[in-house]
């Protein structure tokens, strides 16, 4: 895609596709196309913004991926920013078919990113505020040292993954409001909560001690919020991690629909544009590699079409139980993917739409090892729907939560695993403790499951401990 020709057809070809999705209903922002080199795309893929910090873990994931594409075991085409604009990255290897494809799929990305409510609070000016904090690090690298910086850096990636997305709301009304309704008000209103406490067992004793006061999932936060030891670069550091998961975080819970969505419209898209014979080919080649089963892992491109094509479909031509049981009139399966689209995740796109008869269309089978083999263990539908919810519930990480802040009394930190069936890594928690303590500047201890038996991790900064309780 290098001569000024190749770019004049491209730059038609992309108004040709704009128009066709905008006339089928696609609603997204501006977009910023650019063509480059492998070595930035794949650059991009592994920081996953073109602007984010430098970190060795970036490098790492870099080689792998440049690797697999330099022995052909795998290709990046595109690479799509959710921002307001879009920025999409086009590799310069890619056909002229290739790239319609890609700007189609790139399309729906951006609609979905627009309109799904899961993204309603992205902050969308991501590209300039991972720019200023990479400066902002590069600063704190040359005023405290580069090793210091990034072994900071490494305690607070070791357990970015526990955040809370979206939290409760707790500016509730408060005991006071709730206890002096009808009540008048006077400057000594709030002793009536305390009053009504002390009747109620002395509430206003150990509960409210707690610290926290409830179990807090947002590790990250409670740290930020609550570490002695911590100086104002390294909170820095550690709120800038923060954000950039709570950015990233409904990418990766809406995965399987968001590359079904896109991969559904690239599909309807290019059926409806002009293609001579040869373009035809290499676009169903493309089409058929990129939905592609595989026996190890689910593909989210090809489960996520086949269940937007699924509701269209029932939603259009609903069986005889269907416009009886759920009053579905028919020729309504656009309107419903639509809300679907703006309305699920991947747990309840799920759990409301894949069906028994896609679960055996599609050959879906829960498996794990068994001795020394791989075997099938589950091909029971429900069962089988139930084990991909499972292993998407908090985008597949375990749930820790802060359960003590002063944990002996002594300003230790107690965390506990919410143990639902799935054990922990013990060398990960072995190597993640450390890396917490210095985070927190204390002991700190994690309570979980192994074996059936409850288990307490503990690392004191010298030492790790292991004691059933």
């Amino acid at each position: 895609m290098g001569s000024k020709e190749d770019l004049y057809l491209l730059e038609k070809a992309l108004e040709k596709i704009t128009d066709k999705a905008r006339e089928l209903g696609l609603d997204f922002y501006d977009i910023y196309f650019e063509i480059c080199p492998a070595e930035i795309i794949y650059t991009f893929g592994a920081y996953g913004m073109p602007t984010r910090f430098s970190h060795w873990i970036f490098g790492k994931a870099y080689h792998k991926m440049k690797t697999e594409y330099d022995y052909n075991l795998s290709r990046i085409y595109e690479l799509v920013i959710n921002s307001n604009p879009c920025y999409a990255f086009l590799l310069d290897g890619n056909s002229l078919i290739q790239n319609k494809l890609v700007m189609a799929h790139v399309l729906a990305h951006c609609d979905f990113f627009k309109n799904n409510i899961y993204f309603k609070n992205t902050f969308r000016n991501m590209v300039e505020s991972m720019a200023a904090a990479a400066d902002r690090f590069r600063s704190y690298e040359f005023k405290y040292g580069r090793e210091k910086v990034e072994s900071f850096i490494d305690a607070a990636i070791a357990i970015q993954e526990h955040v809370e997305p979206r939290p409760l709301n707790k500016n509730k009304k408060n005991d006071a409001e709730k206890v002096n309704a009808g009540k008048p008000d006077t400057p000594y209103s709030d002793l009536w909560a305390l009053d009504e406490k002390d009747q109620d067992g002395g509430s206003t004793g150990n509960k409210a001690k707690m610290f926290p006061p409830e179990p807090e999932k947002d590790v990250m936060l409670f740290i930020i919020q609550n570490s002695k030891e911590l100086e104002d670069w390294q909170r820095d550091i550690m709120s800038v991690i923060r954000q950039e998961m709570l950015y990233f975080w409904p990418q990766m819970e809406t995965k399987i629909m968001n590359e079904g969505w896109a991969t559904y419209w690239h599909l309807r898209i290019m059926r409806e544009i002009d293609l001579d014979e040869s373009e035809a080919i290499e676009f169903a080649k493309m089409h058929s590699g990129i939905i592609q089963p595989s026996r190890r892992r689910i593909n989210p491109y090809n489960l996520g079409l086949n269940i937007f094509e699924d509701i269209e479909r029932r939603w259009d031509n609903p069986g005889r139980e269907e416009k009886e049981k759920y009053g579905r009139p028919g020729g309504e399966g656009k309107q419903k993917i639509f809300e679907v689209r703006a309305t699920e995740n991947d747990i309840s796109f799920l759990r409301n739409y894949l069906t028994r008869e896609l679960v055996e269309k599609l050959d879906l089978y829960l498996y794990k090892k068994v001795g020394f083999e791989w075997k099938i263990v589950e091909k029971n539908w429900e069962k089988v729907r139930d084990g991909l919810v499972s292993n998407l519930t908090n985008c597949g990480y375990p749930y820790i939560v802060v359960q003590d802040g002063d944990f002996n009394k002594r300003g230790e930190l107690y965390l506990k695993h919410n143990y639902e069936g799935t054990e922990l890594d013990v060398f990960y928690v072995e190597k993640t403790l450390p890396h917490v303590y210095t985070l927190w500047g204390r002991p700190v201890h994690l309570e979980t499951v192994l074996n059936n038996k409850a288990v307490l991790f503990s690392y004191n900064g010298e030492k790790a401990e292991k004691k059933y309780l």
